[in-house]
This record gives structure tokens, C-alpha cells and sequence, in this order.
């Protein structure tokens, strides 16, 4: 029996495949019958340019339905999908591209020279373009080949998708997630949330991310339910559409966003079901205020770029903000203290994870992978929680320091050596501190070299633009003598958080 992710999808095809899956907001329709034969060109095609099973298939493009389809080629074709931010910066592809090896990169057409000299330099001999509208010489190529392709029969332990993920050290890592780990939890999800045929799926995240890639379209897929596509957040244009829809899935930024518009009533939403949050934590005031303003209380999920979604409040019950509620079904959660023993009732510690929605380990990086699971099978997430006596998890801090600004993860060790390596710069600290809109800015604090009053704020920011996507860039500079540093000459972070906390304003953009 063929176990991809793929093949599960393809038997829930509605049966009558005309439905429609995806209507865009430029007025474009695309039905079941559409999803198989494009997904059938693009297979085949990756085929025909001596892709084989186990391939990886680099993507760097502008959200379009032709990119999800895409994603569901490579599933379809045993090839291995590794989505890539369209933030990242050349150095950013170039590292990916050199770890993961690709045979084939798919770009967008304003950025194809340079990536095909990366391409070239990592030994790929095959890029193709993709813009938002899904046009390109990928599309084009796809046309000349039959709508043909028989389904590749993969186990469930192959790998499906690589998503890289920054560690403490700078260098991302790929986490290696498989067919059985996607399917899982995609099932989870649909049944723990209710997702039915009959649902319309508002979309409006991105998907390079393993929340609108994975969490929104495998859900909806599985379901055969249906999507509103947006390429991207628009705070208007989403109130305008949530009368057409029935669910939404957002990180913290977009409901603040939404509740700054008098716009968000009741009325609005009276025909949505539920209102997904996550990628970061909601604040309790957020909750609060949008269910004062709508009536509806959103539904916090928490997750990982290498488990998928670990646990969530409930459907129906009691929704606790400032918790990310249950275990997921099939999924087991525990927190362990420092010595290593695993906690009772409200003990903080290191929470654990385990079930078939956690990766296989990182690409290439047996020993991270060894260091990252417990003897007995158990994967150490690094965030720092705890579970009540109800049940509900709770996430009180994160280990190592990570930031998560607008649903992103931001590691301050990789902003911290693009920030030291700036003429005039002795070192700098990266933090994060609250943020209305992002949850989180990322802030870097620097020491500079004695009468170098030209290393300004503005020229740290722009300097590190060039370097990272933007959503890793400070928001805000300060400088100082000196860190604050412990006894053993660590910097202390926490000082730096609460003396810095307190000045950062309401920073949107």
C-alpha cells in the first residue's frame, strides 16, 4: 500500500473532481480535476529532467496555487520539497542550497541569475522560474508534457519535506519530516478541529512556513474542504472575505492587525466557524479583545517546525488563554527538570514531545540529531513549560534564547554575527523584546569601537539588510559601554530584556 502523503490525499478526491478547491483573489477557480492534472505535468516533468525518487526540489517563490501544486508534485513524485522564506538573502540560498543539494531549483524570474549562479556553484543544472501568478519557465515547460503520471509509491518513513530551521549556532538546520509524519498530523488536526468538506479555509499566510504550507492546505486537502486564497495578509481584504469563509488560521500579528480595524464586529463574522492562532504566543489581552469585539474565542495551537503541531485548546471547551491546551491525538508531552526527571502538576521544566508527527532527526547532522532526542525516544523541543492540573500545557519561556517576531523564529546568535562582523563593532547581543503588533522585536544591542559615533542605528540596519531576510533585522539598535555580563562572562540577556523592554514603541512595519 502506497503510504505517501500524496497517495492519502488522492483517495479523499471529492467525487466530483469539477468542485472547486482554490478561488484566488484575482478571480481564478481552481477545481479537483485541476489539482490532479497539474500535479501530474509538474511530476512528470520534474521526471523528465532525471529527478528520481529521493531528489530534493529547492523552492524559493511567491505565493500562488501553482506553488502549492508544486508542493504536491514533489509529494506525488517521491521527490524530497524544501520550501524556502523569499526573504532569504543569496548567502541564506547559497548555505541551503550547499547542505541540501538539489537537482532542481525553482525561482522567482527576478532573482533567476543569481540563483543560477548559486545553482551552479553547488553542481544543480536545472533551474526553473515561478512568479506569484504562477507563470514562469516552470509552467511553461510543464505544458509541453502530458497530464500523465502514476503516483510514486513511497513508505511512510521516507522523507517528504526538508524545513530548515536556524539553530543557536547560526547555521540553519533541515529538519527531515516524512510521509507518516505529515499524514498524522494532518489527520489529528482535521478531526480535532472538525474540518469537514463543508468548510472554506480563508488563507492568507505564507507557504514556506509549516503553519500555511502543512497546517492550512494538508488540513483542507485531507477534508476536501475548499480555500480562499490571498497571497498574502491584507487586514481589509480579510474582513471582506471572512463572510465567504468558515475558518481562518493566523499568527498573533494578524489579530491585532484586524482587531485595529472598527471593521471587526459580529456582524463580520457571523458566518465563521473557528479562528486558529499560532507560530508565537497570543497575548491574553488579544484574546480578551477579540472575543469581546466578535464573539468568538480563538483556538491557540502550539507547534514546531519539527513536530508540526504538538497540542491545542479545544474545539468545543473551554479555550484558556495563555495556554496552548492538549496533546494533540497520538501525541504525548511531558516536561523534565534539569536532572532530567519528568515533572508533576504545574512543574516547570524542558517540555519533551513524542508521536508520530515528529521528524525523523536533521539532514546530515547525526550527532544534532542524537543530541536533540532522549534515550528513550523522546524529542527535546527547548521550550520551556509547563502542564496543570487540567491538562493544559503551558509555555512559559524558550530555551537558547529564540525569538518569535510576527510568527517567525528568529535566532539571535545568526542576527548577532552578521551584526559583529560590521566595521567599528566590537559585539552586540540580539534580543527580543514585547512588541504589540510582532509579538516580539528583534533588538540588537552593540558595543562599539571608541569614537566610532558613524556606527549608527540606521547604518547597523541597513548594514544587516543586505545580509539576512528582514524579518531577522533589528527593529531597534541601542548602544552601550559594556553587556552586562555574569561571573562566568556569560551575557546576561535578561538584564538586557528588562532594561531595554520599556523603551521600545509601538514599532509597525
Amino acid at each position: 500500500m502506497n503510504q505517501s502523503l500524496y497517495a492519502l490525499i488522492e483517495s479523499r478526491f471529492p467525487a466530483d473532481p469539477s468542485r472547486i478547491l482554490i478561488e484566488t483573489d484575482g478571480g481564478a477557480a481552481y477545481s479537483w480535476r485541476d489539482l490532479d492534472a497539474l500535479t501530474a505535468r509538474y511530476a512528470r516533468l520534474m521526471s523528465e529532467l532525471g529527478l528520481a525518487k529521493g531528489d530534493r526540489v529547492a523552492v524559493q517563490t511567491d505565493k500562488s496555487p501553482q506553488a502549492m501544486f508544486l508542493y504536491l508534485a514533489c509529494l506525488r513524485g517521491g521527490f524530497i520539497f524544501l520550501p524556502m522564506n523569499t526573504a532569504y538573502q543569496p548567502d541564506e540560498v547559497d548555505y541551503l542550497v550547499g547542505n541540501a543539494e538539489p537537482r532542481l531549483l525553482v525561482c522567482r524570474p527576478e532573482v533567476e541569475t543569481t540563483t543560477k549562479d548559486i545553482a551552479a556553484a553547488h553542481g544543480c543544472l536545472n533551474v526553473l522560474t515561478m512568479d506569484g501568478d504562477g507563470r514562469g519557465s516552470f509552467a511553461e515547460a510543464a505544458q509541453a508534457v502530458p497530464a500523465d503520471f502514476s503516483t510514486v509509491d513511497c513508505a511512510a518513513d521516507d522523507v517528504a519535506c526538508i524545513l530548515y530551521t536556524s539553530g543557536t549556532t547560526g547555521r540553519p538546520k533541515g529538519a527531515m519530516l516524512t510521509h507518516r509524519n505529515l499524514s498524522a498530523n494532518a489527520l489529528a488536526l482535521v478531526s480535532y478541529w472538525g474540518i469537514t468538506a463543508g468548510d472554506v479555509l480563508l488563507h492568507a499566510l505564507p507557504i514556506f512556513h509549516a503553519h500555511g504550507l502543512f497546517v492550512a492546505c494538508n488540513t483542507t486537502l485531507l477534508a476536501g474542504a475548499r480555500m480562499l486564497w490571498l497571497a498574502r495578509f491584507d487586514g481589509d481584504r480579510v474582513l471582506e472575505l471572512l463572510s465567504r469563509a468558515t475558518t481562518f488560521m493566523g499568527v498573533p500579528t494578524f489579530y491585532t492587525r484586524l482587531l485595529a480595524s472598527p471593521r471587526l464586529t459580529r456582524d463580520a463574522c457571523r458566518h465563521m466557524r473557528l479562528f486558529v492562532s499560532g507560530s508565537a504566543p497570543l497575548l491574553e489581552e488579544t484574546f480578551r479583545a477579540f472575543e469581546e469585539r466578535t464573539g468568538f474565542s480563538i483556538l491557540e495551537r502550539y507547534g514546531m517546525t519539527e513536530t508540526g503541531m504538538n497540542t491545542s485548546n479545544p474545539l468545543t471547551g473551554e479555550r484558556r488563554p495563555g495556554t496552548v491546551g492538549f496533546p494533540l491525538p497520538g501525541v504525548s508531552v511531558r516536561a523534565v527538570g534539569d536532572d532530567g526527571n519528568v515533572l508533576g502538576t504545574d512543574g516547570v521544566g524542558v517540555l519533551q514531545v513524542k508521536g508520530e508527527n515528529v521528524f525523523s532527526g536533521y539532514w546530515r547532522m547525526p550527532e544534532k540529531t542524537g543530541e536533540d532526542f532522549t534515550a528513550d525516544g523522546w524529542f527535546k523541543t527547548g521550550d520551556v513549560g509547563k502542564i496543570d492540573a487540567d491538562g493544559y500545557v503551558h509555555i512559559v519561556g524558550r530555551a537558547k534564547d529564540l525569538i518569535i517576531s510576527g510568527g517567525y523564529n528568529v535566532y539571535p546568535k545568526e542576527v548577532e554575527s552578521v551584526v559583529d562582523r560590521i566595521d567599528g563593532v566590537v559585539e552586540s547581543a540580539v534580543i527580543g523584546v514585547p512588541h504589540p503588533d510582532f509579538g516580539e522585536a528583534v533588538t540588537a544591542v552593540v558595543k562599539r569601537l571608541p569614537g566610532r559615533t558613524d556606527v549608527t542605528e540606521a547604518a547597523v540596519i541597513a548594514e544587516v539588510k543586505t545580509r539576512i531576510a528582514n524579518y531577522k533585522v533589528p527593529k531597534t539598535v541601542h548602544f552601550v559601554e559594556e553587556l552586562p555580563r555574569n561571573a562566568m562572562g556569560k551575557v546576561q540577556k535578561n538584564v538586557l530584556r528588562e532594561m531595554f523592554s520599556s523603551r521600545v514603541s509601538s514599532l509597525i512595519g
